[in-house]
């Protein structure tokens, strides 16, 4: 019987156990304070540790690419260590020099070679390329070798994706092949058996314009899943099914809630977690954020499958605690606070708003001066502070995200593609949390989420707008929740 390594897709994770919640759309800092910086890439787990390494793209301020691909570690996917960069940008070289794109890099291990082998769409900055990048380390962390940049099969390479099927130990590349004319489709392509190269197409995904292909296997399904292409702004992510990877595939079905475009994020990989009493498959988007991309989000979510109607979606949770040993996980319950609970200064007001949990909104927050506060918010007292969930509405839509290309502009003006509010608690005015506001369809409410220090009994939250870049308005709230201290 053959019994396949640990890789991206499979996992028994013994010896492991939660210790923190996931938080998707949060700031996630690493064990040293700094924010996770690994972006579009993959979760391999190491076969000798049991550990968890989360590969991305490394994002710098002021560099839209090229900033080499950095490596973390962690015992249960929520507190992650970082190993520097695996694969580092090399001035000169050319694929890895700074001006070149290294963007969706993904790692398996081949047990031919005996030696972690890392792939990437490599390009230039026109995308003119369409290559796929390949390096290779002895050790999961690294450093990383470069050995080749190929077209695969000559064909082109775009938003690329790995699979790596649970029951025979198969490796297949996914790929889009670019935005020009004659492409637009998405290949699925099995590797040889050293894991070193791509020996045959197994199925393609024709004109159907998607990137950021992933696949989610179930012990009778295959689901691939496939965002739009919008660019950084996000779309309604799709999932086709097939009873093999050679199909036939099924028509794509949207994943997520209708306008909530994937709870504003970006397919990109998926992890299957075969606890001692359950299987959880967890959807690994992106939330990015094109004005600052280092700021990026991560959008880490539970996916519920139905097989009799052979149907896959996504579970939103704010705050959810996933135990890696046994496979199990748990929305953590919140109170809420509505819009009715809170005052209004200024120019804010409570709106009506049929779509809310009340039917009102609050709106009108501007700067200092207009702002709306909920002032009898109960507190633990907790050292590490509590999570806070900010239900919104951001109406400077106008249809956002939804055009191929992702711009959208009609009336030749600026798009504001966030809002950032200002909250301050018990009126600590010295030490302001920003809230980033993502767009959203009009109607379509959404959290985001910061960890507030709260004192142990009553607190005032007041939320106010920054600057974006364009204005200081902050988004529409219909209310709060506030989450026990972690633990």
């Amino acid at each position: 019987m053959y019994i396949p390594r640990l890789s991206s897709q499979w996992l028994l994770a013994a010896g492991l156990a939660s210790a923190k919640w996931i938080v998707p759309g949060a700031r996630w800092r690493d064990t040293d304070g700094n924010l996770v910086n690994a972006h579009a890439g993959c979760v391999t787990v190491d076969e000798e540790s049991g550990k968890f390494f989360l590969f991305g793209e490394y994002k710098v301020q002021g560099q839209v690419e090229g900033g080499g691909v950095a490596v973390y570690s962690s015992d249960d996917l929520a507190t992650w260590e970082s190993h520097g960069l695996a694969l580092k940008p090399v001035e000169g070289h050319p694929y890895l020099d700074p001006k070149m794109i290294i963007q969706r890099p993904k790692v398996v291990y081949s047990d031919a070679t005996e030696k972690y082998h890392m792939f990437w769409h490599a390009d230039n900055s026109t995308y003119g390329l369409l290559l796929q990048g390949f390096a290779q380390a002895d050790n999961i962390t690294g450093p990383y070798s470069f050995i080749d940049a190929p077209a695969p099969l000559g064909n082109w390479s775009q938003d690329f994706g790995i699979f790596t099927d649970y029951k025979d130990g198969r490796t297949y590349a996914l790929y889009s092949n670019g935005d020009r004319k004659e492409a637009r489709d998405v290949y699925l392509t099995s590797y040889n058996e050293n894991k070193t190269a791509l020996d045959a197409v197994v199925h393609r995904f024709d004109k159907y314009d998607l990137e950021a292909p992933t696949i989610i296997q179930t012990e009778t399904s295959y689901f691939a899943l496939m965002s739009h292409k919008t660019g950084y702004r996000p779309n309604n992510v799709v999932a086709f099914r097939a009873d093999s990877l050679s199909g036939p595939w099924s028509q794509p079905s949207i994943v997520a809630p209708l306008n909530t475009r994937t709870f504003n994020s970006q397919s990109g990989f998926s992890l299957r977690i075969k606890g001692r009493k359950r299987t959880t498959h967890l959807y690994l988007g992106d939330q990015w954020d094109s004005n600052s991309l280092w700021e990026s989000r991560y959008i880490w979510l539970p996916v519920a499958i139905d097989e009799r109607k052979k149907s896959l979606q996504l579970e939103w949770h704010d705050v959810y605690d996933l135990n890696v040993r046994t496979g199990e996980y748990r929305g953590i319950k919140g109170t809420t606070y509505q819009a009715a609970a809170a005052t209004a200064a200024g120019a804010a007001w409570k709106q009506e708003a049929a779509f809310t949990d009340t039917g009102a909104i609050l709106t009108g927050i501007y700067g200092n001066e207009s702002t709306v506060a909920f002032t009898k918010v109960l507190g633990a007292g907790a050292k590490d502070g509590q999570w806070v969930s900010f239900y919104y509405q951001n109406t400077d839509d106008m249809g956002f995200g939804d055009q191929p290309g992702g711009s959208p502009d009609r009336i030749g003006g600026a798009w504001q593609l966030r809002r950032i509010a200002s909250v301050v608690v018990n009126g600590d005015a010295q030490n302001v949390e920003t809230l980033f506001q993502r767009d959203t369809h009009k109607g379509v409410v959404l959290s985001t989420p910061l960890k507030l220090k709260l004192r142990k009994g009553v607190n005032e939250i007041r939320i106010g707008g920054l600057s974006n870049g364009f204005d200081v308005r902050g988004a529409d709230i219909e209310k709060i929740v506030v989450y026990p201290p972690e633990g």
